[in-house]
């Protein structure tokens, strides 16, 4: 079981007026690698810029390792930072912009060598010693950067949007690499994007930031399976969300009453969900299913407006009579309506997941990590 190797307590970022990061806390375990992932201007960054000490929070507590890093300059803390444009030395070659800060702390020659090598044989950039910054491609500069972070052997590291000028071809190519070095290291990696599948491709958990909040934290699968909030559910893949209420519960299921029509969800035994309450449902376009005749306990239906063929699989777009577009994904040609036609739409009921917005969850419940409270650690 991994212990927890950054956490973060109550943490608030204030510039001026501007309430960047509200109420912060999470637990990031050893050997994780964990993804912000939010929108532009959401915190994630200042949250980054937070674990790194190159910003203050204006309230709260980050440890790592169980220590406060709060008084602790940059180059004090056990972390390093990978930022987006890389910041490498373009006078330099390969090997002296690795070898950089070893040879600031005046570790010995022969032991410099041996971790510069080492670094770029990880990075997979043998032979690249004396090439010049000014001559590598975008992706040999992002390993680069990576093998002069991971050289000063930190605990963590922290990587903003690292792979965010590289060309679409090359940034999946890194995605899975990056993913593997991690393993190998077995570094934690705290890592910053705005890209939702980037951050499902590389993963072991994610935090969803909006307004300076953690909506969910938690495993991708998770996520796109179960999104806990609205906000999540249309963050993370597409989604078809109808609001509703309540119409009566019978058991573990409930019959919701939408604008456009009467629909049956699967209650979770947890959620305290009576009659006249408000709720979501989510529906990814996969699970969708349509009919062209009525469904027992669903009476929404809708007119195919377009069949869009995307490649691997065909979007159905559905118009509901309140205007609402309805998206069904369908991998067989010969499975579809056509333009004009009238259908009814209903989806398992596993598959419609409620999302009964209450407060958003502010707090990261790591019940999966012992060790939680790096206090019970010490």
């Amino acid at each position: 079981m991994s212990k927890t190797i950054v956490s973060i307590m109550n943490v608030e970022k204030m510039y001026g007026e501007n309430h960047v990061v509200k109420n912060m806390n999470m637990n990031i375990a050893e050997g994780e690698f964990l993804t912000l992932l939010g929108p532009s201007g959401c915190g994630k960054t200042t949250t980054l810029r937070m674990i790194s000490g190159f910003e203050m929070p204006t309230a709260g507590a980050i440890k790592v390792q169980g220590e406060s890093v709060e008084k602790k300059e940059p180059y004090q803390r056990d972390v390093n930072t990978v930022f987006q444009n890389y910041a490498l030395f373009p006078n330099m070659n390969v090997y002296d912009n690795v070898a950089y800060g070893l040879k600031v702390k005046k570790v010995p020659k022969k032991e410099i060598h041996e971790r510069v090598m080492e670094a770029l044989r990880m990075v997979q950039l043998e032979g690249f010693e004396k090439r010049r910054i000014t001559q590598m491609s975008g992706g040999q500069k992002q390993r680069v950067a990576i093998a002069r972070a991971i050289i000063n052997r930190p605990k963590v590291l922290l990587l903003d949007e690292p792979l965010g000028a590289l060309d679409l071809k090359l940034r999946k190519q890194m995605q899975i690499e990056l993913k593997r070095l991690q393993k190998k290291l077995g570094i934690t990696f705290i890592y910053v994007t705005h890209d939702q599948e980037e951050a499902l491709t590389m993963s072991d958990r994610i935090a969803i930031i909006n307004e300076g909040r953690i909506e969910q934290i938690d495993t991708p699968v998770e996520i796109y399976k179960h999104p806990k909030t609205k906000f999540v559910a249309n963050f993370i893949g597409e989604t078809n969300l109808l609001d509703a209420v309540v119409l009566e519960v019978n058991g573990d299921t409930a019959v919701i009453g939408t604008e456009v029509g009467k629909a049956m969800v699967q209650l979770d035994p947890k959620d305290k969900i009576a009659v006249n309450d408000g709720l979501a449902v989510s529906v990814r376009p996969e699970h969708m299913k349509f009919s062209k005749t009525p469904v027992d306990g669903f009476t929404i239906k809708g007119i195919v407006k377009e069949n869009i063929f995307v490649g691997n699989l065909i979007k159905m777009m559905i118009n509901l009579n309140d205007g609402t577009e309805i998206r069904v994904n369908r991998f067989d040609a010969s499975d579809l309506s056509e333009p004009g036609e009238l259908v009814y739409l209903y989806w398992d009921l596993p598959k419609g997941v409620v999302i009964k917005e209450k407060e958003l969850i502010h707090t990261d419940s790591v019940k999966d990590i012992e060790g939680g409270d790096p206090d019970e650690e010490e």
